[in-house]
C-alpha cells in the first residue's frame, strides 16, 4: 500500500499540476483530521453539546418561572 502511495506520489511530484495537487490535498487531510478532532468526543464536541445543554435547560427553567408568574 505504501509503495503504490509513493510511486502514486512520485508520479505527482514530476509535474507541476500535481504539486498544486498535493498541496491541495494536504490541506484538506489537515482541514479534515481537524473537523474530526474538534467534533469528536476529546475536543470541542463535549463542549459544544453541553453548551447547548445547558442553554437548553435555562430556557426551560425561564418558561417554567414564566408560566408561574400569575398562579
Amino acid at each position: 500500500m505504501f509503495t503504490y502511495i509513493r510511486s502514486l506520489t512520485e508520479k505527482i511530484k514530476s509535474s507541476e499540476k500535481g504539486q498544486g495537487m498535493v498541496e491541495y490535498a494536504l490541506i484538506i487531510a489537515f482541514v479534515a483530521a481537524v473537523a474530526i478532532w474538534a467534533f469528536s468526543e476529546e475536543g470541542v464536541g463535549s463542549a459544544v453539546t453541553s453548551a447547548f445543554s445547558n442553554a437548553s435547560e435555562k430556557v426551560v427553567e425561564a418558561n417554567d418561572a414564566t408560566n408561574n408568574v400569575g398562579k
